[in-house]
């Protein structure tokens, strides 16, 4: 769906009086960070305007977050076919078939429904909506295609990401696809080689290796989704591979060619890999197309922003993947907030200690706080893990897969980190990440009362063990 135009009553850029279109703020870039400013800075009264190139939402709505969760969706339903036999369900016929243009269809039509929503949500708040390419001048004023300028107290520069690219012979091939493209394919492709073992691309792996693809993931680091607590990143290789999901670590690409329409991957390590198609999941930059012409303090292509997330010239606030510190879209809702609080005058810090981060893979993922590695070099810690095996609603949902590890500071009890993988981890995880943002202790944790049969009860045990009291443990030795 196009985004509204409004422009101005006059041909000129000038209004009535001659003077450019004034605003309290405004704001560049109308994904997570930025349609969430500018709601915010209209529900402080403030006179606001907001530019975005393509459709609002960003990569979060049109082409990242929302749209592979309709596909992984759809792996969800396909997986409980599968095994519908192991529960008494006895399918007559359990040959599935996967009609991808319904597939996208239905996929557009939530991706749809979402953006309409923001921009009725923003029309609501009588922001002002302007479709093109926003940058900012010398003078701190903004240009929009090039042409018109409006003026504001303070702007909000939310440009977000962009897929990252690598430099590598034949990775231009059209065969060589982002994480935009794939989303569009109408065909499955019989084999799809992922560069990339990160969120995205263990998420697509899950995806269309459920479709019917024959995926192999190519990781340069020694394991998949690095950044995540080892234990996690061990078990969800384990389910990758029980689901026929090749796996390469410690890979990088040498070079792609492609021969009869198909492709040919060398490996560093002198692997080859044959492929109809490939998914270039290497992560993401930020966006600096609306830096324009001012000169912004940088750090590795990341604009640096302070604890009220106003970059390093007074007034222009840079909130979202732009700033680089974390590139999720609720940060970016957090952050987009904070700067619209900010720029209409308030005194609001971030606070990103307590984010949590989940992968939807089949089982999810969620994590929130310090690694076991990070937690060891500054602390004296306790570990404490429970099984979905031992959990009854796991057991009578056929969940078992994962566990919850708790760590946790000996000395005053403070909860470090959280790390999930099984049913319902990315749920789980807000439960962990609202008591260690309020300070919540270990010991306070126990006390809790969770209904059962719940797989969050599998939480509360890992707490347990982690002070050696869990009722549903052995005894532990600590």
């Amino acid at each position: 769906m196009a985004m509204e135009i409004i422009m101005p009553k006059t041909k000129s850029n000038k209004d009535q009086n001659g003077k450019n279109e004034y605003y309290d703020v405004i704001v560049i870039g109308g994904g997570p960070a930025g349609y969430v400013a500018a709601i915010k800075a209209a529900q402080l009264n403030g006179k606001v305007a907001l530019i975005e190139k393509d459709v609002v939402g960003g990569t979060c709505l049109n082409r990242g977050c929302v749209p592979t969760k309709t596909y992984l969706r759809n792996a969800e339903i396909i997986e409980t076919i599968k095994y519908s036999n192991n529960r008494g369900i006895i399918l007559k016929n359990s040959n599935i078939e996967i009609d991808m243009n319904k597939v996208v269809d239905e996929k557009n039509k939530v991706v749809e429904t979402l953006t309409t929503g923001v921009m009725g949500l923003l029309k609501s708040y009588g922001v002002t909506t302007y479709n093109g390419v926003g940058k900012i001048t010398k003078d701190k004023r903004v240009i929009i295609n090039a042409s018109k300028i409006i003026d504001g107290k303070k702007i909000i520069l939310a440009g977000g990401s962009k897929t990252a690219k690598i430099n590598i012979q034949g990775i231009e091939s059209p065969l060589v696809l982002t994480s935009s493209e794939i989303l569009d394919l109408k065909e499955i492709p019989k084999s799809l080689a992922i560069i990339g073992g990160g969120v995205i691309g263990v998420e697509l792996a899950t995806v269309f290796s459920s479709y019917g693809s024959e995926v192999t993931i190519i990781e340069m680091q020694d394991r998949i989704v690095p950044l995540m607590d080892k234990d996690i990143s061990l078990e969800l290789f384990n389910n990758l591979k029980s689901k026929g999901i090749n796996i390469f670590t410690s890979s990088g690409v040498k070079r792609i060619e492609e021969n009869n329409n198909k492709l040919i991957i060398y490996l560093h390590n002198n692997e080859i890999i044959k492929t109809d198609k490939a998914l270039l999941s290497i992560g993401r930059v930020p966006d600096l197309d609306g830096i324009g012409d001012v000169s912004f303090q940088m750090e590795r292509g990341k604009i640096q922003v302070n604890e009220y997330m106003e970059t390093s010239i007074n007034g222009i606030y840079a909130p979202g993947d732009i700033n680089g510190l974390n590139m999720l879209a609720h940060a970016a809702f957090k952050m987009g907030e904070i700067a619209a609080s900010n720029a209409m005058g308030g005194s609001e810090k971030i606070n990103l200690a307590n984010v949590p981060g989940c992968i939807y893979t089949l089982p999810e993922v969620g994590c929130v706080g310090l690694s076991e590695d990070e937690a060891r070099k500054k602390y004296d810690i306790s570990i404490g893990r429970f099984n979905f095996g031992s959990n009854g609603r796991a057991l009578a949902s056929g969940e078992i897969k994962g566990f919850v590890k708790v760590i946790v500071d000996r000395k005053y009890g403070e909860i470090l980190g959280v790390h999930i993988i099984g049913p319902s981890a990315a749920e789980i995880i807000n439960e962990a990440a609202a008591l260690m943002e309020m300070e919540i202790t270990i010991n306070e944790v126990v006390k809790i009362i969770h209904g059962h049969p719940t797989f969050s009860e599998a939480f509360m045990e890992a707490c347990g063990d982690a002070l050696g009291c869990s009722i549903h443990l052995p005894k532990k030795q600590l």
